[in-house]
């Protein structure tokens, strides 16, 4: 691995990581562009894979200090969990399935559908008690396992942690607090990105020494992202909206030097 490799990982990981610190999540979206186009990894599903593990060692790093400030919803991240690294495994062996210049046509027009969902205006709801019980699971559990599934299995198709999506599908299922659903959703993230990961390294396709240099570089990042959202402090909706243009103009540029057509189309 040459200078020039490194240190577009080192960047690349930092990058993701300070988006992470300032928004609070979607970082993880831009780890396979990054990879392909960035570091040079030649391989869609080694980048996928590549992208699971470091996804999945990051999340862990930022969910011990959302534990320790009681921003986790337990057990309604361990249904969702389970749910989703069910729907995470399909997706994987199906994604793995995907020639991968398709491949990567798919995850462009997902992160334009996910930039423009990102600009619409969310109500926020509020249930900062809500718990996953006797009482409550006839009403929690219908909601959290479908969609738990759902966003595994968009997950582990395009290897990404889908902290974007757990993040609304957790409001969705329980109308729990952002900040309670960002927590939660790192248990999700950790969960899912450790199924792809798993499943993608048994079929020889991750890059452990480029995942070193993102999770390393992604550490230096999410410090430096939270310290800088804190200066920033109310203006996070502009620093989201920024982000989701981010967003939709790298999946349009996936999709334009893809150099085939969409899925179906010769």
């Amino acid at each position: 691995m040459d200078i020039v490799t490194i240190l577009a990982a080192i960047l690349s990981g930092g990058a993701i990581g300070l988006i992470l610190g300032l928004v609070g999540g979607g970082g993880s979206i831009l780890a396979v562009p990054l990879l392909v186009y960035v570091v040079g990894v030649g391989s869609a599903h080694a980048a996928i894979g590549t992208a699971a593990v470091a996804v999945a060692g990051n999340a862990v790093a930022s969910l011990i200090g959302h534990a320790r400030a009681g921003r986790v919803k337990w057990r309604c991240a361990g249904v969702f969990a389970v749910a989703g690294m069910i729907g995470a495994a399909l997706g994987a062996e199906l994604g793995k399935a995907v020639d991968g210049k398709r491949l990567l046509v798919l995850f462009g027009l997902l992160m334009i559908g996910v930039g423009l969902s990102m600009l619409r205006r969310r109500r926020a709801a509020e249930a900062p008690d809500v718990q996953l019980t006797r009482d409550s699971a006839a009403v929690l559990l219908p909601r959290l396992v479908p969609i738990g599934l759902g966003v595994g299995g968009a997950a582990g198709f395009f290897g990404i942690g889908g902290g974007f999506l757990i993040v609304p599908g957790l409001i969705l299922a329980t109308a729990m607090p952002l900040s309670y659903a960002i927590g939660t959703s790192l248990v999700v993230v950790s969960a899912l990105g450790l199924t792809t990961a798993t499943s993608y390294a048994l079929s020889g396709l991750v890059d452990w020494g480029v995942t070193a240099l993102l999770m390393a570089g992604g550490v230096g990042g999410t410090i430096a992202g939270m310290a800088l959202g804190k200066l920033l402090g109310g203006r996070k909706a502009r620093l989201e909206r920024g982000f989701a243009v981010i967003v939709i103009a790298v999946g349009g540029y996936v999709v334009a030097s893809s150099g085939i057509g969409l899925p179906g189309v010769n």
